[in-house]
């Protein structure tokens, strides 16, 4: 007969409960020796370091990010490419016709958006880490810093006063969008 142990053995405090895994649960025949396995309930870490901190390491948040970022572009892209298709529609097509039109335009559409919002991602999800690495702290100035730097360096290229109201555009976006968050933590229970 195999022993049962339960979660509440270890006492009450999270931090140190485990969960007991018998690899040979359920199977029939006897078994001369059993093995119950204690395995950790939370994240193990290699340093004391990472266990302190409460947010994603620099080469998380960047994958992160850039898939969420491309994500949503290839989303919203695909989304007005569909609509640019149905509205390229000409008398007399036929219905393979306008399926050809609507697909080759949500495709076209959302491969670019995805691209686009990918490389703000990217950028982004670098200038926080190193801003974050810089300042050797963690708070809401390193996001709205992020922000305007990528913001500008992606519309560098247009010159200096498109990167300045990029810049701008992205810091207050970064900005709300923290503020958002901060208040969906407080107000909203989950």
């Amino acid at each position: 007969m195999a022993h049962r142990h339960s979660d509440h053995e270890q006492g009450s405090d999270p931090s140190t409960q485990a969960r007991f895994y018998d690899p040979y649960q359920g199977i029939q025949f006897p078994i001369p020796a059993r093995n119950v396995y204690q395995l950790p309930t939370g994240p193990q870490y290699l340093f004391d370091e990472e266990a302190s901190r409460n947010r994603r390491g620099w080469s998380d948040n960047i994958t992160f990010l850039t898939g969420c970022g491309y994500l949503a572009g290839a989303i919203g892209g695909g989304v007005s490419g569909l609509v640019s298709g149905v509205g390229s529609f000409e008398p007399g097509d036929t219905t393979k016709l306008r399926l050809n039109r609507v697909l080759n335009s949500s495709g076209h559409a959302g491969r670019a958006w995805g691209n686009r919002l990918g490389v703000i991602g990217l950028m982004y999800a670098g200038m926080e880490s190193g801003i974050v690495a810089l300042r050797d702290t963690d708070d809401v100035w390193n996001s709205v810093a992020a922000g305007l730097g990528t913001g500008a360096v992606y519309r560098a290229a247009r010159g200096v006063r498109s990167a300045a109201v990029a810049g701008a555009l992205g810091g207050v976006l970064v900005g709300v969008a923290v503020t958002a968050k901060q208040a969906m933590k407080r107000y909203v229970p989950i």
